[in-house]
């Protein structure tokens, strides 16, 4: 099936691979129940879709109620597939039989829609809304770290690399930009800062007066700026708050899930990367072996040889990109413990660059955690054993 918003297309090939269906599907329950009752009737079914979720979950559910098996063909494997079919044509026929070929005649293609997709339908959905969130926060906040920089450059230095913080998001709402700070008192700007900074309040404040004192030209656009960066300020600390609930739900659903806490367990997994791991990855048996979800996830150096002029390996280029980014992350944070620290450290002694030792530290803890996950058991620190 080559799913849509409003319709489907689908197409059935036999065994021998003859079409026993090819025909538009609009995006009914009924309709879709009636084609899947219909090719039951020969045997054994196999929906494969290009999309599991969004539009194509409706589908899923269907065959799922009815005991059918789903896969689904990543995108990008279709693409490559159709290049070994004639013709230049993208239509929506062309690669439902497409997808059906390669299910019948490259089943390795496939990805395997598990059953536990359903109790993970919900964390699906706020994660995703979570990552929207995240988006939007990075938005706003360089716009407003622009207007500071096109306007007062120095007070941007002071109170830019902060500019999420809630003691700077109290003073930009409640004064605005340059001009308002300087109308206000130390008083009032101690007042401002000191509930939601009580450590480092009387340093900041300090910074904005130093800060202030560096410009004493007015540039074009400032008197816009101040109207506009309170606005700003307050749509920054709404989207804060929302991540902050989010993260709240993530943490809810994550530990429902059985595998919750085999991921948290892993020095430098929190809730968000253990969420986005548990929805790429599930409990791990999709993937024989660890190499298998290095490779996926687009870890797996790849071998360059053509004769005696290419030699080497090379960083991947492909892969799920979303979690390449959560075993990056989680690498970075887990620097803090002094195994990981340690594995890092010989790697940079090696000559590696940051950036490179962290994808090692990122690959050597895929073996940990596909282990884990296929035991079902915690980390364990490993213990010193005397020489």
């Amino acid at each position: 099936m080559d799913v849509g918003k409003e319709e489907h297309h689908a197409c059935g090939v036999d065994p021998d691979g003859q079409r026993v269906h090819d025909k538009p599907l609009p995006q009914s329950e009924a309709k879709i129940r009636a084609v899947f009752e219909a090719l039951s009737v020969r045997g054994s079914v196999l929906v494969v879709v290009d999309q599991p979720a969004s539009i194509g979950a409706l589908a899923v559910t269907v065959a799922r109620e009815l005991g059918i098996d789903v896969a689904y063909l990543p995108g990008l494997a279709m693409r490559r597939i159709a290049d070994l079919h004639p013709g230049n044509a993208k239509t929506d026929a062309r690669d439902a039989y497409i997808i059906a070929e390669a299910a019948r005649s490259m089943p390795h293609t496939l990805r395997r829609v598990g059953t536990d997709d359903d109790a993970l339908a919900d964390l699906q959905v706020i994660v995703g809304y979570d990552d929207d969130l995240a988006g939007e926060v990075t938005r706003v906040s360089n716009r407003i770290r622009g207007l500071l920089t096109q306007i007062h450059p120095a007070l941007e230095r002071a109170l830019g690399p902060n500019v999420q913080h809630p003691a700077v998001l109290e003073l930009l709402t409640r004064f605005g930009g340059p001009q308002g700070l300087a109308t206000a008192t130390r008083r009032q700007l101690v007042a401002a800062t000191k509930p939601r900074a009580p450590r480092s309040y009387a340093k900041l404040v300090d910074a904005i007066e130093r800060a202030l004192t560096e410009q004493t030209v007015t540039v074009p656009g400032t008197r816009a700026a101040e109207l506009v960066v309170p606005q700003l300020a307050t749509t920054l600390a709404g989207l804060l708050t929302q991540r902050a609930d989010a993260a709240r739900q993530i943490e809810e659903m994550l530990d429902a899930h059985p595998l919750s806490k085999v991921l948290t367990s892993v020095p430098g997994i929190g809730v968000r990367t253990g969420a986005r791991i548990l929805l790429e990855v599930g409990d791990g048996t999709a993937f024989p072996t660890s190499g298998h979800l290095a490779a996926y996830a687009g870890l797996a150096p790849v071998t360059r040889r053509s004769g005696t002029s290419i030699r080497g390996e090379h960083p991947s280029r492909g892969g799920n990109k979303q979690l390449k980014r959560a075993f990056f992350l989680a690498a970075f944070a887990a620097l803090s413990d002094p195994t990981s620290r340690a594995y890092y450290d010989r790697k940079r002694a090696a000559g590696k660059k940051h950036n490179a030792a962290l994808i090692c530290l990122a690959r050597r803890r895929i073996d940990v955690l596909h282990a884990m996950l296929r035991t079902r058991t915690l980390y364990k620190h490993p213990t010193p054993t005397a020489a």
